[in-house]
């Protein structure tokens, strides 16, 4: 199983967290994910790579795709190394929903019909109202929502296929809370949430699930390295009604429980990880 250590960044002297093995873990173990097949978007890194190290090391066979090669390959040979089931890693934008689909087509045929998809791939790089043109909007809606949809599709004849699957799609805290610079971000995972929401009631026929994970202000290098300033730490800890930061273990423990069945009566919901902040 894997543990959380916390350690204090070289860099930033701020708190992150790493994931290590221990041959005993503290956190739940489900046995109904054991040689499932999942699918994660944006995988290589963040809290992707924590999905996709999570899911794997419950026996889930997991295929994911990001942007990022190097990192990619490196996760799935550590992965691999661990003596977890081997993830199915390729190069994919979830921007190209073409190619996306053909992914999710060859990671079906390859690993076997999909029953977990986890929308996650996402970018939250900052910008000013002023800054935005049409090019922009719609690259960053592109990024944000549009592929959460165009993958449910892919993914839905397998699962209806097999019985039934959970999607899970990666919403957030921004659309609930006051922050400045990101209103393409914050109007895409808004509607995520309503998107879930009628797709939990489109697909619910067929026993497949669809659930949106709200996460805080979770210490991501991403985070740690662009945003994470004194100010922001003073905020945290403000505004969270729990005093320890949130780390990506603290969603995929999550992200764990919506795959598998012990959620199977679950469906068309928001599950705020954000340490009480909202």
């Amino acid at each position: 199983m894997l543990t959380k250590e916390s350690r204090v960044s070289e860099t930033s002297g701020s708190e992150i967290s790493e994931i290590s093995e221990s041959p005993k873990s503290r956190y739940a173990s489900y046995p109904s994910l054991e040689g499932r097949v999942a699918f994660v978007s944006g995988g290589a890194s963040g809290l992707g790579a924590e999905f996709v190290s999570q899911l794997a090391a419950q026996g889930v066979r997991v295929a994911f795709v990001d942007i990022d090669d190097a990192a990619g390959e490196a996760l799935a040979r550590e992965i691999a190394d661990r003596g977890h089931p081997a993830p199915w890693y390729r190069h994919g934008d979830v921007r190209d929903i073409p190619a996306l689909q053909q992914l999710i087509a060859d990671a079906g045929r390859e690993l076997g019909p999909i029953t977990v998809l986890v929308n996650n791939a996402a970018n939250d790089t900052r910008h000013k109202v002023e800054d935005v043109d049409v090019a922009l909007w719609d690259d960053r809606t592109a990024v944000n929502i549009r592929h959460h949809f165009f993958a449910a599709q892919a993914v839905a004849p397998m699962m209806r296929e097999v019985g039934g699957g959970s999607i899970i799609n990666l919403g957030s805290i921004s659309a609930h809370i006051d922050l400045a610079d990101l209103p393409i971000y914050i109007a895409s995972k808004a509607g995520i949430e309503g998107l879930t929401r009628t797709m939990a009631r489109e697909l619910g026929g067929d026993l497949i699930r669809v659930n949106c994970i709200i996460p805080g202000w979770v210490m991501t290098q991403r985070q740690l390295d662009n945003w994470i300033t004194p100010e922001a730490e003073a905020s945290i800890e403000a505004n969270q009604a729990l005093p320890h930061k949130l780390y990506p273990d603290d969603v995929a423990r999550m992200v764990l429980w919506l795959a598998a069945d012990d959620s199977r009566s679950c469906t068309g919901q928001k599950w705020i990880v954000d340490g009480g902040w909202m």
